[in-house]
């Protein structure tokens, strides 16, 4: 999908129009990520839903109206609750959510959306952490003796300087 921009100075453009791409895939560095499965549904004819009282933190609100909703999904058993918010509707959503999430990944195990998207968020922090140790690593390089320098002075003043002012040997 492409969009026509029109430019408020067309002296500098050839027709006073650039085409800016807007494609909704990265392609960065020509690393092509593989697609997530598609998000999951429960047919509403397997749920029982029931609307309880909200307990915790928010107060009166959460405390006198049903905005926390109950899930059971009747052919597994599975029960999920949610109180995430003060409204209803929201809550009902979520909950739907986290059970389509449970039930897909029972189903599918490794290979689930839920499952991937976690692997993907361990490999970023991952390569995050070896980032910065490849950041540290390169500054301990580059400072090299002098650092090394400082840390026996500083370990001299600390521990030896310490001794000799109390009497002792250094």
């Amino acid at each position: 999908m492409y969009q026509v921009i029109p430019h408020r100075f067309p002296s500098l453009y050839r027709n006073g129009f650039t085409i800016r791409c807007l494609s909704t895939t990265s392609n960065v560095l020509g690393k092509a990520r593989p697609a997530l499965p598609p998000r999951p549904t429960v047919p509403e004819d397997t749920l029982t839903e029931v609307f309880l009282r909200g307990s915790g933190p928010g107060g009166q609100k959460i405390n006198k109206t049903s905005s926390a909703v109950q899930l059971k999904h009747l052919p597994s058993g599975i029960v999920v609750k949610s109180q995430a918010t003060r409204s209803q509707s929201q809550n009902r959503k979520i909950a739907r959510t986290m059970l389509a999430q449970k039930l897909e990944f029972m189903e599918k195990g490794p290979e689930s959306r839920v499952a991937l998207k976690g692997e993907r968020a361990r490999k970023k922090k991952a390569s995050s952490g070896k980032k910065t140790r490849r950041k540290y690593r390169a500054l301990e390089e580059k400072v090299g003796d002098g650092k090394a320098a400082i840390t026996e002075k500083e370990g001299r003043l600390s521990g030896e300087e310490t001794a000799s002012t109390l009497g002792g040997n250094p």
